[in-house]
């Protein structure tokens, strides 16, 4: 059986459910990765009306639409992060409440448990995300940064999201990060160190997204290889790599769609993301999951790039062969067979 190709909502969240989960079909998908905002999905809908996760499921249920996940990057954002007006932009009012750091760092933790407790509901079993940092600024070491200044950081992490994972243990739930700049876990190093800070726990593992990497020169598929078992989720999403000699890798504080970017996000299959070797790698691991579309394009009408980001995904995606190539020449083999 082919793994299922689904489409994340995030960048659609403009739209209703009802519509988008339409265009989702007649885009070509098998199924939906549910945003927790906008309509997509509301947690506290989902845990003060009985019937509300059970309308949803009718609604995709209509369509022949299967969902596998659900998505909390915003609200986890502010769980670890250093509070600034940014944030309100993306936070729900209950959350960014009086707009004082340490009360808006609080109620997105319990924002994020009650994210937990409505996947369950929902019946799924994974809720990716992000967790946000405290020592992102911290990147360049100048002025040089102490290691007890990063130790710190990994630490208010752990302290913060240990009891979300208890709750996450509780509803029988994964956490899956979105390995991310901005995040704990930006790359493969931090990623290993964020595991081992919160003590390897199984509700906590990651949301493949090779998009963020590649720009970074981490290989995506020596990723999923390192992380066999860590593997909860997969964010098929492109992007491109296009120093001109003008532009740094930073970007030059240039926003996205901006063609002066040293990288950029791109529709599947135009940019510089090798998702042959991916695809082996989540072979090689044994991943059978959703192939979820995360579609960002600032050059390309997004009707356009869902739809032939779906069908660049099917073309894509194979399984492993349960033989060797060369088996038929095998005398051995043979007489089993």
């Amino acid at each position: 059986m082919p793994r299922p190709v689904t489409l994340f909502t995030g960048q659609w969240a403009d739209l209703p459910l009802e519509q988008m989960a339409r265009k989702t079909k007649e885009f070509g998908y098998d199924g939906i990765e549910l945003a927790c905002w906008g309509d997509h999905f509301e947690v506290s809908q989902a845990l003060a009306d009985d019937g509300y996760c059970r309308r949803k499921r009718d609604l995709l249920a209509s369509l022949d639409l299967q969902c596998h996940a659900i998505s909390a990057h915003l609200v986890g954002q502010a769980v670890c992060d250093r509070i600034d007006e940014r944030h309100k932009a993306i936070l729900p009012p209950h959350v960014w409440g009086d707009g004082k750091p340490e009360g808006i760092n609080q109620r997105a933790a319990e924002e994020l448990k009650n994210t937990a407790r409505a996947a369950q509901r929902l019946g799924v079993s994974v809720v990716n995300g992000f967790t946000g940092s405290s020592i992102w600024h911290l990147l360049y070491s100048f002025p040089p940064v102490p290691g007890k200044m990063i130790d710190e950081g990994f630490k208010l992490f752990a302290e913060r999201f240990h009891p979300i994972l208890d709750v996450f243990a509780e509803c029988g739930v994964r956490f899956a990060l979105e390995v991310h700049p901005t995040e704990i876990a930006f790359d493969l190093y931090t990623a290993e160190r964020a595991l081992d800070a919160i003590g390897r726990r199984p509700e906590f593992g990651f949301n493949f997204d090779p998009s963020h990497l590649i720009w970074q020169g981490v290989n995506p598929a020596q990723f999923i290889r390192h992380f066999p078992d860590r593997i909860f989720h997969v964010h098929m999403k492109d992007a491109i790599v296009k120093l001109d000699g003008k532009a740094g890798i930073l970007a030059s504080h240039l926003n996205f769609g901006d063609w002066r970017r040293g990288w950029d996000f791109r529709s599947l299959g135009r940019g510089s993301v090798d998702f042959e070797e991916i695809m082996r790698a989540l072979n090689d691991i044994g991943y059978d999951g959703p192939l979820s579309v995360e579609w960002e394009d600032s050059g390309m009408d997004r009707e356009h790039g869902a739809k032939e980001a779906c069908e660049f995904v099917r073309k894509m995606d194979f399984r492993r062969s349960e033989r060797a190539f060369d088996s038929a020449f095998d005398k051995e083999e043979q007489t089993k067979a």
